[in-house]
């Protein structure tokens, strides 16, 4: 029996900071892991997706400004674009994150990790062999989420893409189906019909329909204008793979529609299934319920879950932001140390319920950070809602030929603080963050009027949504 202060299970993102704000804050941290170093981030969402998206946007780019749209000759080379997209997931080894680990001083145990009692996790390598591991203070679950695969006759026994087989895809198919109309969904309509595919939407909520509505709207018509055929109110009812190795999809309405591959991107399951909450009297498969520091409902106080699989807010940077705070919060009870769990105190974990940013990055890009306008309300908020017209600042201009885009805050009136901002339209996720310090710090707007946005740029947008509020 080997012991720690704290046992991570997963190491993923938000499973490495927080192990290694364990270390920084003096304790002892080990870290369980099953599959690669770097989690879902760095091999199959984050960074290899982006990747896949980046080249298509920067010809795009290149295409809206004369003198480099003469200069371009060419279309997409689809091989040095999955060239560099593996590059971007290091071609699936994880030596280099293994090699961070050693260096931030957490032992790392490879294989599946289960609690088998209160701050016990037992660890089965591959060969078999079951390692024991005991922590004094906390164990922490950071085993993130898979895709979610619905029960939908068939779908199953058709292997159907997830997100995983999407954007590790060696080839391009020449036509692709997708059941979904989120971000996945939206993201990879985007890059699959600027790599070569035929790309079928069956978007059955409709694209993006959480965020604002104009949101979905631009979307889905960019991706007709690509070609995509964006079928809202679509359901499929059933789904064959053919002998020949393609994909049949029978839609509720009768309709058949054939594709060489199907992606399935409709949502996230917990991965917690086989990781012992059993034992310790928790729902195995569930997700786990935490307070504003991370701690898990129902566990004495020891146990910890952090990341996608709390279902806070399933985005790296958020969880990462989750173990931020529960990292040194972990370290503050062991220690005997003040707690500042209150509202936007070091230890809780606050902006994940009215400041969350997230960029999509479809054509056009989305930024938003807050609430919607609708989330606002259904919250009791009395809210304004200002909108401009992105391309009439001046720097759009210049930004592109024709740009379009659009951008909304909104303001809660009693406290005449913006809770909510969304941008659509070239580039826009490099202009999020400033919405973000708005958001977070609750500035009033009369005190957004002392900053003056550089001329010409498209920030300028900040100062047009002000003149529109009204002094």
């Amino acid at each position: 029996m080997t012991t720690y202060d704290v046992v991570v299970i997963g190491a993923g993102p938000v499973g490495e900071n927080l192990a290694d704000r364990v270390v920084q804050g003096g304790l002892t941290a080990a870290i369980v892991e099953r599959e690669l170093v770097g989690g879902e981030c760095s091999y199959w969402a984050c960074m290899p997706t982006k990747a896949l998206l980046r080249s298509g946007a920067a010809l795009r780019a290149a295409r809206q400004v004369p003198g480099a749209r003469e200069a371009v000759t060419g279309e997409l080379d689809v091989a040095a674009v999955l060239r560099r997209r593996d590059s971007f997931a290091s071609d699936w080894h994880d030596d280099g994150q293994v090699s961070w680990l050693e260096s931030a001083g957490i032992p790392l145990y490879r294989g599946h990790g289960r609690i088998s009692s209160a701050r016990v996790v037992e660890v089965t390598g591959a060969d078999g062999t079951v390692t024991t591991l005991t922590a004094r203070h906390a164990v922490v679950v950071a085993t993130g989420s898979g895709a979610l695969v619905p029960d939908i006759d068939g779908l199953r026994e058709a292997a159907p893409w997830t997100s995983r087989e999407t954007v590790a895809a060696k080839e391009i198919p020449g036509r692709l189906a997708i059941i979904g109309g989120g971000v996945v969904a939206s993201e990879m309509a985007t890059a699959f019909s600027e790599l070569g595919s035929s790309v079928t939407m069956l978007a059955r909520d409709g694209v993006l329909h959480l965020a604002e509505p104009f949101v979905g709207e631009r979307v889905a018509k960019s991706l007709q204008d690509k070609g995509v055929s964006v079928r809202v109110g679509a359901e499929a009812g059933a789904v064959k793979r053919n002998e020949d190795g393609t994909v049949s999809i029978t839609l509720t309405t009768g309709e058949q529609l054939d594709a060489d591959e199907l992606l399935v991107a409709i949502g996230r399951t917990p991965n917690t299934q086989d990781i012992g909450l059993g034992t310790i009297g928790l729902e195995p498969g569930a997700w786990l319920t935490v307070d504003n520091t991370m701690r898990v409902a129902g566990a004495d106080g020891w146990l910890y879950a952090a990341g996608d699989v709390n279902r806070r807010v399933l985005l790296t940077h958020q969880g990462k932001y989750q173990a931020r705070a529960a990292g040194d919060v972990i370290v503050a009870r062991a220690k005997g140390e003040a707690v500042e769990d209150g509202e936007w105190g070091r230890h809780a974990a606050t902006a994940d319920e009215r400041a969350v940013p997230q960029v999509v990055f479809t054509e056009p890009e989305i930024s938003s950070v807050g609430l919607t306008a609708a989330n606002a309300e259904a919250a009791g908020l009395r809210i304004r809602v200002v909108d401009y017209d992105l391309a009439a600042t001046a720097g759009s201009a210049v930004h592109a030929e024709g740009y379009q885009g659009h951008a909304r805050m909104v303001v809660d009136e009693d406290r005449k603080v913006i809770v909510g901002f969304t941008l659509v339209g070239p580039d826009v996720a490099e202009m999020l963050h400033a919405a973000t310090i708005a958001v977070v710090g609750e500035v009033p707007l009369d005190r957004l009027w002392h900053a003056v946005p550089a001329f010409p740029t498209v920030s300028e947008v900040w100062l047009r949504l002000l003149e529109a509020y009204g002094r």
